[in-house]
């Protein structure tokens, strides 16, 4: 995956907004932040992932999840981009969007979600 391809996925969603966050691209929703490209390029900055979920996912995909010093006290995990699939990180962004995005927002996307489906 790249950050594109990240990209082209949550435009698809309500109220995402392409953004900046540390310097780098990020993407927003509504001016919260939902995931940010990491310096260097090749990882996301993925908030919304509480401590022992992301033992767990560096646990069992260490080469696609991970998270340094900086982050051990957060609820984030990294990602590198160039070893994860859609399949991976597409529930880890819905969620995340899910706790950012107004009630009606997802009510409205869930709805529709159902009717396409």
């Amino acid at each position: 995956m790249t950050f594109d391809d990240v990209r082209t996925l949550v435009l698809a969603w309500p109220e995402i907004e392409d953004g900046s966050s540390y310097g780098t691209p990020a993407l927003k929703v509504r001016k919260k932040l939902l995931v940010r490209l990491k310096e260097g390029g090749d990882s996301l900055v993925m908030p919304g992932v509480p401590p022992d979920e992301r033992d767990m996912l560096v646990e069992s995909q260490p080469t696609v999840f991970y998270f340094t010093d900086h982050y051990r006290d957060y609820p984030i995990v990294l990602i590198r981009l160039s070893k994860a699939k859609r399949t991976t990180v597409e529930p880890l962004l819905r969620r995340h969007w899910r706790t950012l995005a107004s009630k009606k927002a997802v009510k409205d996307y869930d709805a529709q979600d159902r009717r396409a489906g």
